[in-house]
């Protein structure tokens, strides 16, 4: 009877097709954990959430490197009962398609810019981590009618080095993700966060080393070949710039310096977080996007 019971259950989950711009939207309801939904943008599908009013006003959360769009679970849903509160997996990564390369931040424009008309989306507030936040800086000089506001979160106009960047490509290519995460953690993650949230570090970790190679040094080879310093005075939409204080990736004096180059963009410093304030100080980080929301008069 239990085995006849579940069967019935499993058999009456909804599988739908949402037509809201496009009949290749595809949304499958999941028990006890919302909806996934599927869209194709350009030359992949793309892994997509989108929660609340579609009419208000949206916000759109852009990941970093080796990351999907977990990382903004404690901090996206603050914000859906007054906006359109978009997510989604960049090519190569989470569970969007990789696609074909050469990789650039530009490719990555054109898929955010597709996922928005997709959904209708005229004008959006864009917060964008890490190469998140170039996506978003790239954006904003190219289109920008898009943005409503920008929250650039540990990032800047160019990180890193060419020779490091291609280093790191060399040695995905030949070991994978494994051999390089446990430095990637500690430019990530702050050693308190480290020490006693072992658990949580390990599901990150996880996360980090599922990358698929291709999407991953894809996007090295993104960052590796960006310089958007040029772009920054084009930036028009209110912004603020935020980093962890004990950011290993972007620091602070970096993102601080990025800051100068954008007229009239704030900076500010979030204690006790590494590169991903989203997931060491959410609390944080919610009620900064809020203020400069509010500031902006987007809310």
């Amino acid at each position: 009877m239990v085995i006849l019971i579940s069967i019935i259950v499993i058999l009456h989950i909804p599988f739908t097709e949402i037509d809201k711009a496009h009949d290749d939207v595809i949304c499958a309801s999941l028990i006890g954990s919302g909806s996934m939904a599927f869209i194709r943008v350009n030359d992949i599908v793309t892994h997509f959430s989108a929660k609340g009013p579609a009419r208000a006003p949206a916000i759109v959360f852009v990941n970093s490197i080796g990351a999907d769009f977990r990382i903004w679970d404690a901090v996206a849903p603050a914000f859906s009962e007054s906006m359109y509160v978009i997510c989604y997996d960049k090519r190569g990564h989470g569970l969007s398609d990789t696609g074909s390369g050469p990789f650039s931040i530009d490719q990555y424009v054109d898929d955010l810019l597709g996922l928005l008309s997709s959904l209708d989306v005229a004008r959006a507030s864009v917060v964008g981590l890490s190469i998140g936040g170039m996506i978003a800086q790239r954006l904003a000089a190219r289109a920008p009618e898009k943005i409503a506001a920008l929250l650039l979160c540990d990032t800047a106009a160019k990180i890193g080095t060419h020779d490091m960047w291609a280093a790191r490509i060399a040695a995905v290519g030949q070991k994978g993700m494994e051999p390089i995460a446990d430095g990637i953690l500690e430019r990530w993650f702050t050693k308190a966060y480290r020490e006693t949230r072992k658990a949580e570090l390990t599901g990150w970790r996880n996360m980090l080393v599922r990358t698929p190679v291709q999407g991953y040094v894809g996007a090295c080879s993104a960052i590796r070949d960006a310089d958007l310093s040029a772009g920054a005075a084009a930036i028009k939409a209110p912004t603020l710039c935020v980093v962890g204080d004990e950011d290993g990736a972007t620091p602070p004096d970096l993102v601080r310096a990025a800051a100068s180059t954008i007229k009239g963009a704030r900076f500010s410093i979030v204690e006790r977080a590494g590169h991903l304030p989203c997931i060491e100080q959410p609390s944080v980080l919610v009620q900064l996007i809020k203020d400069h929301l509010q500031e902006a008069r987007i809310v």
